[in-house]
């Protein structure tokens, strides 16, 4: 198993108690989808290793579970570390919810203009991500927010958009610059 074949979970954030627990971060919409979890994998020096617990309080984003076979020294020596698992045990979402790992490949078809190109990849900036879309070896990035997207079809692997005024055609020099 490797990171690439993973999602980020959220880390190991410090001891917990006296009896060896640990206090989670839990980096997820809804936590309570993973009040059930008995293990994740731990990024330790590149690589993954599986950590099997139980967890004993779940609070908001924050859980505090009890490690299984690990004394306290080799507990406290997991704080500070990544927690992922395996893409597999993503919830589904549908409608126009999505991952941003589903979507590459898609094509993107703007209200206005058409097939817009293939997504090929969501670069996540600070202020908002981004889908960038490959047309025909010309980059189009889009903003992904709600009010751009229109609809999610998973079926033909499509995401229906309506771009700002002006925007694809800033990208394909549509743009009449004559006063």
């Amino acid at each position: 198993m490797t990171i690439d074949d993973c999602f980020y979970l959220g880390r190991v954030t410090k001891p917990w108690g006296v009896k060896g627990q640990l206090q989670l971060f839990l980096d997820v919409d809804a936590p309570e989808d993973y009040a059930e979890l008995d293990s994740a994998f731990v990024e330790q020096k590149g690589s993954l290793v599986p950590c099997f617990f139980h967890i004993d309080q779940l609070t908001g984003n924050r859980a505090v579970v009890t490690v299984e076979e690990m004394d306290a020294a080799q507990v406290q020596s997991l704080v500070g570390h990544e927690l992922y698992l395996p893409l597999a045990m993503l919830p589904r979402l549908d409608g126009n919810r999505f991952y941003y790992h589903e979507v590459v490949g898609f094509r993107v078809v703007d209200s206005t203009h058409g097939d817009i190109g293939t997504i090929a990849q969501v670069v996540e900036y600070p202020a908002q991500p981004l889908f960038q879309i490959d047309k025909n070896g010309t980059e189009v990035l889009i903003p992904v927010i709600d009010e751009v997207i229109d609809r999610v079809d998973r079926a033909s692997r499509t995401i229906f958009i309506t771009a700002p005024n002006g925007l694809i055609e800033l990208y394909l020099g549509e743009i009449n610059t004559e006063c």
